[in-house]
């Protein structure tokens, strides 16, 4: 689902998490009479997460971007039927995954990747070749986040989401078995 991370091309300059700057501590706040600088919750939120979980985010993010480009792709120059169905469903699902995983992200203090452009459609079996590995790849990921992950909140997420990624792998294989 969310996965062939370094397939898309060079990011484009987007800023979906602007930078948030911790509130300057008052004379009056505990922070300030403790002698310590004032942290947002995001920044703490941020501190909560292994080194291993933002990479999973970004990587997630990444190729939730790659998927809905494609998806879009497969849906405008898909010769099947059964193709552009495919490439639909990735857009809408893919983008709700995008959108859930962004919101998380923000939460946490997590800055994602830009958006990246696509890759050029050469045809329907490259197309559903792709999927197939990529889904059988992120399942892996979203697997081992579920189980291993250090955050509750991303755990549930990637849990929930590689649950979705199953599914694209078994509609993926259906496809690419429809076009031998």
């Amino acid at each position: 689902m969310l996965a062939a991370f370094a397939f898309a091309g060079s990011a484009f300059a987007l800023d979906f998490f602007p930078k948030r700057t911790p509130k300057p501590a008052t004379a009056a706040s505990p922070a300030a009479s403790a002698g310590q600088t004032a942290t947002t919750k995001t920044e703490s939120a941020a501190g909560t997460l292994s080194a291993k979980d933002k990479a999973f985010m970004r990587k997630a993010a990444k190729g939730g971007m790659m998927e809905v480009a494609m998806g879009k792709l497969a849906e405008q120059n898909g010769q099947s039927e059964d193709v552009k169905t495919f490439g639909k469903r990735m857009v809408t699902d893919h983008t709700n995954a995008n959108d859930e995983l962004m919101v998380l992200a923000e939460k946490k203090g997590v800055k994602l990747p830009g958006e990246k452009p696509a890759k050029q459609w050469s045809s329907d079996k490259d197309y559903m070749n792709m999927m197939v590995k990529d889904h059988e790849k992120d399942l892996a990921e979203f697997q081992e986040e579920a189980s291993n992950g250090s955050d509750p909140e991303l755990k549930k997420f990637a849990d929930r989401t590689a649950k979705v990624v199953q599914k694209h792998l078994e509609l993926a294989k259906e496809t690419q078995g429809k076009l031998q």
